[in-house]
């Protein structure tokens, strides 16, 4: 029996560990305490500094609480609603809402979002992000404006989901000139994918296909010049613009 192969993942995956954790050791000033450990304990050694150093029990019940989420998303929004009845706050509110929105219950989102809308917290950043995207979900247009004005000196505006749904509200309500000029904010090469491609989508309700054309053409080829983590995140958009574009060829054809 062959066993080689084996062998050798082993032997990198134990090489790739005590790499991490020599690195991270030094970084933190620790090599007194664990370098030598790590260095002739390879296995042992880097797996005591990993789970002891590295991933806290905190970040272990951070993950924990994410797959709790993502597997039993009803139960999470249980325990969500039980803390809400007995504290009412906006952060509760808030969080609640959040988890209504991203399970698909926009109408239940949008009421405690409204709810939280006042006072001090008009201008929280998160919570007018959120109720844009709610409102968005629900075909809200004009109410995404607003909003969306509040938001548009913030620095995390510009590459924001918000600002994308804020040009695509312009252009639902008829405001084309101003949804081109958000449009054309966010179409920065080698990046910026999704943006481009409502851009292009924009165009082609304008009639302007050669326009739209151009844009898709241009995502589809810088593709290749992306890493494979880069492509593979905007994989989507990549696929939409190739739609796009068998589209736009036949219509012109």
């Amino acid at each position: 029996m062959n066993f080689g192969p084996n062998l050798n993942y082993i032997y990198y995956i134990t090489v790739g560990l005590q790499a991490i954790c020599a690195l991270h050791c030094i970084r933190k000033g620790n090599q007194n305490k664990w370098l030598y450990i790590i260095i002739f304990l390879p296995i042992i050694g880097s797996l005591i500094y990993f789970f002891g150093e590295i991933f806290t029990k905190g970040q272990l019940r951070n993950v924990q609480s994410g797959m709790d989420a993502v597997i039993q998303p009803t139960g999470s929004i249980r325990r969500l609603e039980e803390q809400l009845k007995f504290t009412d706050t906006f952060d509760n509110r808030v969080a609640l809402a959040d988890a209504y929105l991203a399970t698909g219950q926009t109408e239940k989102a949008i009421e405690l979002y409204e709810r939280s809308h006042t006072g001090v917290f008009t201008e929280n950043e998160h919570l007018l992000s959120q109720m844009i995207v709610a409102y968005y979900k629900a075909h809200r247009d004009e109410d995404i404006i607003p909003l969306a004005q509040k938001l548009y000196k913030s620095p995390q505006f510009p590459r924001s989901q918000a600002h994308l749904l804020y040009a695509i509200a312009l252009a639902n309500t008829g405001k084309s000139a101003l949804a081109e000029k958000e449009f054309k904010t966010m179409s920065s090469r080698f990046s910026c994918f999704e943006q481009r491609y409502n851009y292009g989508l924009f165009l082609i309700k304008q009639g302007r296909e050669e326009e739209a054309e151009s844009i898709v053409s241009e995502m589809l080829g810088e593709a290749s010049h992306l890493s494979s983590r880069e492509r593979r995140d905007s994989r989507q958009w990549f696929a939409a613009a190739k739609d796009a574009l068998k589209s736009l060829e036949k219509a012109t054809s």
